[in-house]
Parts: C-alpha cells; sequence; structure tokens
C-alpha cells in the first residue's frame, strides 16, 4: 500500500484490521533481505526518541514506520523535544500508548526560556538554524491514542510526542507537505546554528529491534481477535 491507499483506509474506518498486517509484510521484507545478506536496513536513529524506518517517499508525500523501541539506544537531542512539523500528519498507532502534548509557545521579551531554532533536512543531514527569536513554552492540550486507533497534527502546531505504558510503541506516520511551512524545534538560547548527522544504529540492535516490532504487532492481532 501507499500513501493514498493507507490513508484512505484510515479515513473509511478500517484501519485496524488492514493495517498492522501490511506492516507486518514492511517489517518481514527488510528482515528477510538482512538474513539474506541485503543492504544494510534503512532505519534511522531520530533525535526524537524513535527508530525511523521510511516505506515510501513521493513528491510531497511521504510514508514511515515509526517504532520506539529499547532495543535501540535513542539518538542524542541538540535541541528539545517540542517542535512542530512542516507537513500534515495522520498517524496509526500499531501498539503501544501515545500522548501527543500540544504546546503553548509565545515571544517574550524578558524571562525568555529557549528559542526557536529552523531545521533543515537533506541527505540525512538536519541543519538547525538559531534564529534568536526567544520564546516561552507551556503544556497545553494532551490527547491520548492506543492501539488501533489514529490521530492527525496539522503543520505548524508546536508538540511534544510521550511513549505511555512502558517503552513500545509503533506507528504509522503519512506527511503531506503543507505550502510555505517549516519544521521548527524549540532549543537553548545559548546553542548556535549547528549540523547534526542522523545515524543508523548498529545492525544487530536494528534487526533485533525490527523483530521485536514485528513480534508486538501480532500480539496486537491477537488481542484484538484477528
Amino acid at each position: 500500500m501507499r500513501y493514498e491507499e493507507i490513508r484512505e483506509e484510515i479515513r473509511a474506518g478500517t484501519a485496524a484490521r488492514t493495517l498492522p498486517a501490511w506492516a507486518e509484510g514492511v517489517l518481514g521484507e527488510v528482515l528477510d533481505g538482512a538474513a539474506a545478506g541485503g543492504p544494510p536496513v534503512p532505519a534511522v536513529r531520530h533525535p526524537l526518541g524513535f527508530l525511523c524506518l521510511p516505506v515510501e517517499r513521493s513528491g510531497d508525500l511521504g510514508v514511515c514506520l515509526h517504532i520506539w523501541t529499547p532495543e535501540v539506544r535513542p539518538a542524542p537531542s541538540t535541541t528539545s523535544p517540542v517542535h512542530c512539523h512542516s507537513w500534515d500528519l495522520v498517524s496509526f498507532v500499531l501498539y503501544g500508548t501515545v500522548r501527543n502534548v500540544r504546546m503553548d509557545v509565545d515571544d517574550a521579551s524578558g524571562g525568555a526560556e529557549q528559542q526557536i531554532f529552523e531545521v533543515v533536512s537533506q541527505d540525512g543531514v538536519d541543519e538547525l538554524t538559531a534564529t534568536g527569536r526567544a520564546v516561552r513554552c507551556s503544556p497545553g492540550p494532551s490527547s491520548t491514542h492506543r492501539t488501533g486507533e489514529s490521530y492527525t497534527l496539522p503543520a505548524g502546531v508546536f508538540h511534544s510526542t510521550l511513549i505511555e505504558d512502558g517503552r513500545d510503541a509503533a506507528t504509522i506516520a503519512l506527511g503531506r507537505q503543507a505550502p510555505g511551512g517549516g519544521d521548527l524545534s524549540l532549543g537553548p538560547l545559548d546553542v548556535p546554528t549547528h549540523r547534526v548527522r542522523r545515524s543508523h544504529s548498529d545492525h544487530g540492535d536494528t534487526v533485533r529491534a525490527l523483530r521485536r516490532s514485528a513480534r508486538r504487532i501480532a500480539a496486537a492481532h491477537c488481542s484484538a481477535g484477528r
């Protein structure tokens, strides 16, 4: 399945019956390739704490599996978990509990806590430009999403994502680029413009993480009676 097909399954309310099996198939193909000595698994340690397995990139559309797992050490972050996307997100929870906390970000003339960074990603490198725009940040409304549920986040909404009830969760993340938007992150006032190269985890750790994820999806199928 590609972006539009997956989006239609979510829109039609049939995602819980179809998408877990599709995700298992994606993981199975990647693991079979790794076992056969194929190219390295393309999963990347994301600075927001998950393993990102790209599935589709076509123009303004993208599909990834996001996997939070104790099998892979999180990538270090130079800013903070508070960020906003340049794309509209639709996400389906394969297993686990995901909580999104929307953040109220206001310009601050005094007593500022953080600054806004503009993030441009290309060829595995994140260019984080310190804008000098000082802001204050406070938690706003939050929403919790469990196995088999979906959620949306429009471009330009500052938020942070938390994994509850353990360290395991996975989602199918659909992104559609929004016109005129930018990827932003909040970070310390004293951090200058810098670059960060995204990294792959150890091959063995990645394979174990994907196998663990496949088992978790299968267990969620069984608990749902499929």
